[in-house]
């Protein structure tokens, strides 16, 4: 004990006889279960390098604060998914051969006594801060991450990864099919209507039955969470990768600051691309707190968002690891909540967080962007959930285990939405996804020019998710089951197809009004496309309304009016991500951010109380 003491003393620089508060710190770190030079550094807001520099003089060891240039970057460790557990190195420092640690509290006690009793040890140990040397473990193994990050998922999934499947054949196949089937639905009325009809009618109003069906989908009552102590929380990872992203990162950090999780168990990792020089530098002026740590990606194909995280997640330390985008603002309960839900169901392997519009009032783009999200994150994937289909997971605030992501193969770095190909790769695996209720407040794009390049990959990412996953129908049929095959069937290709078709439907109604002919003349074909266009509407109004409802974004819905004008806008787009699925089909469209300004998200513009739960089949 009076070594212990003695150490944080040191820490402190207190040099009277007094111990009160170093025992305070050290019964608060015991009774926290954490190490207790990381304690201290968060307790006291001392940089982990002033920490170990000390522990370093009072052990009687040498202290550099980060390895000397020169010194070989040619670490290739035997398991990378170990990196985050590595305290110590063997380098040829200097002149001599030296072992490089960070060790922890009870580790620089025990070299302390070592050294007593091996006077030597002085000269082969050296001490260094944990933040450096993950620095440099990434820097040295950054080859091997960086293979990793693009074939880790192709040696897991030879059979369904884009890097593999999505060919050039493949890719025009399915280019050609999907103009040979809309052909065919606009064709119908004139040729082979009986044999059309049935197929026409399952391919558009399945979806939109799918939505109805969400709908009167009763919502689970899920019991109340309790925080518990900060002893029994794990230590949790959070990503947050960035590319020309320097203008956010200041609110990124207060963001991150304002989780309600003790810092000592927070691994948060900025995960930023060698060319965002600027975002480097904003993310290194920020550091020093031991919660955050800055994680440099190699420039490589492909440059993609899946790529970065993949290179960064052998480097995660957390039980449980979560993604967030460069706006984003979740409510502070969000990490505790997950992981009670984790804890308190062992057969859950992801959560996805509510996604929540805050800038929904700036225009009629973002009011229409804000109730697609509401009827998306509060309606159809709560029932999805429930039914235990394939879930299209946010591109953030999705929440593993992080046992299951690693054996999963990460994400796929030539998916350009990632996020929905991870949910399909879950759904094949038959693991359990569901929702979380907690926010992440989004900025929505508010001009027609980003939110057309944004959604343009989205599209394109949806059809290399089909592309891929249905290279081999029969094993994904044996895989999922025959329910969830026919609800991804259902669900991406209702989403490739419909706003092509709704465009298609619409200008012929235009080209017959102008024409003179009357709209409702009787056939069965006029009927059936005005109701099927009536439908695919109404389902998606509903579903948008029911959403607004629930979060309180009554002052959107009279906006949501525009919906046929938006879904207009999905058609082009999706008749553009054709045309970059065939010529550049790994391009990804960086969104641009602004941070927030103003009072809209402190006010929070969506208001949502997602704990009070609507009436069942509202």
């Amino acid at each position: 004990m009076s070594d212990a003491l003695d150490l944080i003393r040191a820490i402190l620089q207190q040099t009277g006889p007094d111990d009160g508060h170093a025992l305070v710190l050290l019964e608060a770190a015991l009774e926290r279960e954490v190490d207790v030079l990381l304690y201290c550094a968060s307790a006291l807001t001392l940089s982990p390098t002033v920490i170990m520099e000390r522990a370093a003089r009072w052990a009687g060891y040498g202290f550099i604060e980060h390895v000397p240039l020169g010194v070989p970057e040619d670490l290739m460790p035997l398991q990378l998914d170990a990196l985050a557990t590595v305290r110590m190195l063997r380098l040829q420092l200097f002149d001599r051969e030296v072992a490089l640690t960070a060790p922890e509290f009870l580790d620089v006690i025990r070299l302390k006594r070592r050294r007593i009793q091996r006077p030597h040890l002085g000269q082969l140990v050296c001490f260094i801060a944990e933040p450096a040397l993950r620095d440099y473990i990434a820097k040295a193994a950054a080859p091997a991450l960086l293979d990793a990050s693009r074939q880790n998922l192709t040696r897991r999934w030879p059979f369904a990864t884009a890097q593999l499947e999505l060919t050039t054949i493949a890719r025009y196949v399915f280019a050609i099919a999907l103009a040979l089937m809309i052909s065919m639905v606009l064709a119908a009325p004139h040729f082979a209507q009986l044999p059309l009809l049935p197929a026409t009618l399952v391919l558009l109003l399945a979806p939109a039955a799918m939505r109805l069906a969400a709908v009167f989908s009763p919502i689970r009552i899920m019991p109340k969470l309790v925080r518990p102590p900060d002893q029994e929380l794990p230590v949790y990872s959070v990503l947050i990768p960035l590319h020309n992203e320097a203008s956010m990162v200041g609110q990124l950090f207060a963001a991150m600051r304002e989780l309600d999780y003790p810092p000592e168990r927070l691994d948060i990792k900025f995960a930023v691309e060698a060319l965002s020089e600027t975002t480097l530098a904003a993310v290194r002026e920020r550091l020093g707190d031991p919660r955050f740590s800055l994680v440099c990606v190699p420039d490589a194909q492909p440059r993609t968002k899946p790529k970065a995280l993949d290179f960064v997640l052998p480097l995660c330390r957390g039980e449980y690891v979560v993604v967030f985008d460069a706006e984003d603002i979740p409510d502070p309960d969000q990490l505790w909540k997950a992981a009670v839900r984790f804890r308190e169901e062992p057969d859950l392997v992801c959560l996805q967080a509510h996604l929540v519009i805050d800038n929904g009032h700036h225009n009629w783009l973002a009011a229409l962007f804000a109730g697609e999200y509401a009827g998306l994150f509060t309606v159809l994937l709560p029932a999805l959930a429930r039914w235990g289909l394939p879930m299209p997971l946010g591109g953030t605030s999705n929440h593993f285990r992080l046992s299951v992501l690693r054996d999963l193969g990460g994400w796929d770095a030539f998916n350009v939405t990632e996020d929905a190909d991870l949910g399909t790769r879950l759904a094949r695996c038959r693991l359990r996804v569901d929702v979380l209720a907690s926010r992440t407040l989004e900025h929505a794009p508010t001009r027609l020019l980003p939110w057309m390049g944004q959604r343009t990959r989205w599209m394109k990412g949806w059809m290399q998710t089909f592309i891929v996953h249905n290279r081999d129908p029969g094993t994904l049929l044996a895989e999922m089951g025959l329910p969830a095959f026919l609800g991804f069937q259902t669900l991406v290709l209702g989403m490739i197809v419909a706003p092509v078709l709704h465009c298609a439907f619409l200008l012929t109604i235009v080209v017959r009004f102008l024409q003179g002919y009357a709209l409702l003349d009787g056939s069965i074909w006029t009927v059936s496309y005005l109701a099927m266009l009536g439908m695919g509407y109404g389902s998606a109004l509903v579903i948008t309304m029911l959403g607004l409802r629930r979060l309180g974004g009554y002052h959107l819905l009279l906006r949501q009016l525009l919906l046929p004008f938006y879904w207009v806008l999905i058609g082009v787009a999706t008749i553009r991500a054709v045309c970059d699925l065939l010529l550049r089909p790994f391009y990804w469209f960086k969104s641009p951010h602004q941070p927030a300004t103003g009072p809209t998200r402190n006010a929070h513009d969506l208001s949502g109380k997602l704990d009070a739960r609507p009436v069942p089949g509202t």
